[in-house]
């Protein structure tokens, strides 16, 4: 690869940029697959993103019609709003591609399907939400995995001191 083309891609790299992160739904759900949506937003709505006024928490999207609308997802007013403001909480459409919601349609139809929203991040200058098809976990899922995560954690710590 030339030098003129690692330098493109890494600038591609920096134009994705976290806003919001949803790290609930990792705990709450096994994210089987994920897809990159593009959301359709009012002007105050895109300035109050830029400002980092986004919850994602306890977010989730359904079908409807054909379409594919994400609810609870809290985007705050812009702080030099005018006269124009939205609503924190409204339903907003997600923008995908005709059989990327055919598919979704089709696996959650199945039991216990879900789409949860994972993180909202810009990618060239355009929001995008990255929304995964999920299925609930059991408790005793959630337990292992903190389970499992404890003792990573505790394994990297040993080697961490057999290091030094």
């Amino acid at each position: 690869m030339s030098a003129q083309g690692q330098r493109a891609k890494d600038d591609r790299k920096k134009a994705e940029r976290i806003i919001s992160d949803n790290r609930k739904a990792q705990h709450d759900f096994h994210l089987l697959e994920t897809f990159e949506a593009g959301m359709a937003l009012v002007g105050t709505e895109v300035k109050a993103i830029r400002e980092g006024r986004v919850n994602l928490r306890d977010s989730f999207a359904r079908i409807v019609g054909g379409e594919i609308f994400v609810h609870n997802v809290h985007i705050g007013s812009y702080s030099s709003r005018g006269y124009a403001d939205h609503e924190p909480l409204r339903p907003r459409k997600l923008l995908l591609h005709r059989q990327e919601i055919r598919k979704l349609i089709g696996k959650t139809t199945e039991r216990g399907m879900t789409i949860v929203p994972v993180r909202m991040y810009f990618k060239n200058g355009k929001v995008k939400l990255a929304i995964s098809l999920a299925k609930g976990k059991k408790d005793y899922d959630r337990r292992e995995t903190i389970k499992r995560r404890e003792t990573d954690r505790e394994t990297r710590a040993a080697i961490k001191e057999r290091g030094r």
